[in-house]
Order: structure tokens, then sequence, then C-alpha cells
């Protein structure tokens, strides 16, 4: 049982921290604060211009009022401060997690803007299944049964998508399914920002810092005695390794990669390998991905746009259907 002094030195450690969520609730100030707590928000966006604005699952953005730069500034400030780190003009740029609900958070300072601006991407409220895909007409009950016969059979799963069409919460509606249909599957989960939900009962979530980069997370996850292992989004040189972990006794996992579509994501794993690899590598692009989910945004909301499989690399291009 901890000494009382223990205690108390452990209650006192953590004074400022709590003290800097407090100031930071106060300068995000009751807009934002309630945007972050109402159902449905996806993003909440300061411009330059200091006007705000969130976006919806389902609908458009809409401008909630305005924030001044000396504000934003603050806000800005203050979670970098909790996380040790500083903003200044030689490092205008900071990436982290709001200290609220982990909310994804990124800023900009002058000069590489013209006045503070930052962007929350808050987490999915729920997890939607494939059949409430299929409920909200994002998807056809064939692509549900096409996604949900991958899951069965292990199959390599690349969600696709542009920026805000809804890429990881199509992401954590798969891992459900996974969740559902195999149970007793032990699960990696790797990301840079806590996005993915999982409830499986076999399961460690690994997030990359500014030390430990996603690359090295996947190569220690290959000791970790992983059935299945899954990406939040892969947007760097690790994607060779997530592939080869794939190719080599690790099937049936499930990455997002920002493209405009399902050949374009194969495209995009191509350039991504470049950076850590002078050799083609589109066999073992199309061993290792199996199934490509692409999700877009249309004025009537987001849409499954096309599931392909992949069949190989033929005569210089992939063989899909």
């Amino acid at each position: 049982m901890p000494r009382t002094t223990d205690v108390a030195a452990h209650i006192s450690s953590l004074e400022p921290a709590l003290r800097l969520v407090e100031k930071i609730r106060r300068v995000l100030g009751t807009t934002i604060c309630r945007c972050l707590e109402e159902p449905g928000v996806v993003e909440i966006m300061l411009n330059a211009d200091g006007t705000l604005w969130i976006e919806r699952l389902s609908a458009g953005m809409e401008c909630i009022g305005t924030m001044l730069p000396s504000q934003a500034e603050s806000v800005i400030c203050s979670v970098a401060a909790y996380h040790k780190e500083i903003v200044t003009r030689e490092n205008p740029i900071f990436e982290g997690e709001l200290p609220l609900n982990g909310e994804r958070f990124e800023a900009l300072i002058p000069p590489v803007v013209s006045a503070p601006v930052f962007t929350i991407r808050l987490k999915a409220s729920k997890i939607f299944t494939l059949a409430e895909y299929v409920s909200a007409s994002i998807m056809t009950e064939h692509q549900r049964e096409m996604i949900e016969s991958a899951v069965l059979n292990r199959r390599n799963i690349l969600v696709v998508g542009g920026t805000g069409t809804g890429k990881t919460t199509l992401t954590n509606a798969i891992i459900e399914a996974i969740e559902r249909l195999a149970p007793d599957h032990r699960l990696i989960i790797i990301e840079d920002t806590a996005e993915i939900q999982c409830s499986a009962k076999n399961v460690n979530l690994l997030h990359a810092t500014d030390t430990v980069d996603m690359l090295r997370l996947l190569k220690a996850t290959m000791r970790l005695r992983p059935d299945r292992i899954l990406v939040g989004e892969v947007r760097g040189p690790e994607a060779l390794a997530l592939l080869k972990a794939w190719n080599t006794g690790h099937p049936g996992g499930a990455a997002t990669v920002h493209a405009n579509g399902a050949r374009a994501g194969l495209i995009r794993l191509e350039q991504l390998i470049a950076e850590s690899s002078a050799n083609p590598m589109q066999r073992l692009i199309a061993e290792a991905v199996n199934v490509i989910v692409s999700i877009i945004k249309t004025p009537e909301g987001r849409k499954i746009d096309e599931i392909l499989t992949v069949r190989g690399f033929q005569d210089g291009d992939y063989v899909l259907i």
C-alpha cells in the first residue's frame, strides 16, 4: 500500500498538467468545448482569418464563430506545453493529442501561416458496424458481404480515400467485424494518433511518438505474436515493413492510405515504399494487399465507391477485379 507521502507527491506532480488542461478548456472557449461534446462532430477548424468551422458526420462544413489570434496562440502554446514542447517561429508546427479526450490536434503559427491555425479531429462518437453502413446507404449489402468474406478468409484489406472521407471510421467497422468473426485472434494496432477503437479481448495498441516511429513499432510488433496487424494510416517507409509482415505469416490485417481511388491506393503504396527502397515492389504489393475498399465523399454523403480484389501484377500493371 503506498505511503501517504508518496500519494501526496504523486498528486503534486500531476497538478501542473491538470492546471494546463483546465487552461486549455478555458482558452478554447465554450463554443469549441460544446462542439467537442456534440455527437456527430468530426472536425473543428480555425482558419487564419479567425473563422471557426465544424464538420459533422451527416452534413457539410459550417462556420460557428471567430477566434482572436492571441486566443488561438494561447490554445496552441498551452497544448504544446502539456506535451512539454514549445512552439516558436523557428518551430511553428505542432502535432499531438488534445489532452481532453485524446483528439488529434494539428497547429501552425507564423511565419508558415499569416495567423495561428489549428484543426481538431475528434474520435468517432460510436463504432458503426458494417450493417449500419448498409442501413445508411453508404455501402450495399453485396459490399458488406465482400468485406466480411475478406475478414473470414484472412485477406488483407486496404482502405483508401481522400481527406475527410471517413477512412478511420470505416476501419473501425472492419475491426468490429474482425472481433465478431474471429474473436480468438490476437490483434496488434499501430497508429500515430489514437483514433482506432477496438473492444477485442486480446489486443495491444501501439502509438508512435517523436522518438519511436511506426516503422520501429512494426518491427517490434513481429515479436508480440500477432494474428492480425492493423495500421491506422500508412504514410511513410513503414509501408514496406507492413507488407512484408502481412506476407510472412500475419494475414488478415487492415490499413488505410490517403488516395483518391482503389488503383491510386496501390500507386500510393509504391511511392511510400520508394522512401525506404530503390527496388520496385509491385509484386510484393500485389501479393500482400488482397482487397481494396475505396470510400468517397459525395454531395449526398459518404459512399463506398468500389471494392476490388487484387489478383496479381502482370505486364506492368495490377490485375484488379
